[in-house]
């Protein structure tokens, strides 16, 4: 356990919330992954492959934190998987606030032909993630960040004159 707190630079126990956190949900997305692909077999299956993905899934997220341990500036490792976790709430998030707006609106490929309704859907999703990204990152200890990677995106954009 000691081994694992020095990796991750946990210094108090809490901050070990983020790393069970993170598990959890990477085990759960590795079943309901598996579920997809294995619609009728047997349960013991499925949890196989649920298995096979977590590792599978686990290893690429290792290798993402290698690659992104010196682009992102935190004080702690144990922080980057508090980042790995607002990106994830604030994926699913916006999806699930831009979705009844969309419906509200009454925009529909059927009204708006499905290339258009795609792209307004995108569109629409994309303003309330940049609004959530920066929400989740300050519930999550990480407004600091965050609002840096917002002002960077909304550079690249091109909407310089919003944040400077």
């Amino acid at each position: 356990m000691n081994n694992f707190k020095d990796r991750w630079e946990i210094t108090q126990n809490w901050q070990l919330l983020f790393p069970v956190l993170g598990l959890t949900a990477l085990g759960y997305s590795a079943f309901k992954l598996a579920k997809l692909f294995s619609k009728d077999l047997h349960i013991g299956i499925t949890i196989a492959i649920a298995a096979i993905l977590f590792f599978a899934l686990l290893k690429f997220i290792l290798f993402l934190f290698q690659k992104l341990e010196h682009k992102w500036i935190v004080d702690q490792k144990w922080e980057m998987i508090r980042i790995f976790i607002v990106f994830a709430i604030t994926g699913s998030s916006s999806v699930f606030v831009g979705r009844p707006i969309i419906k509200a609106l009454g925009i529909t490929p059927e009204n708006l032909g499905t290339t258009l309704y795609w792209i307004l859907y995108i569109f629409i999703g994309l303003i309330f993630y940049q609004i959530l990204l920066v929400f989740f990152g300050w519930l999550f200890g990480q407004f600091k960040f965050f609002w840096a990677f917002e002002k960077k995106m909304l550079r690249r954009f091109g909407l310089k004159k919003l944040v400077d």
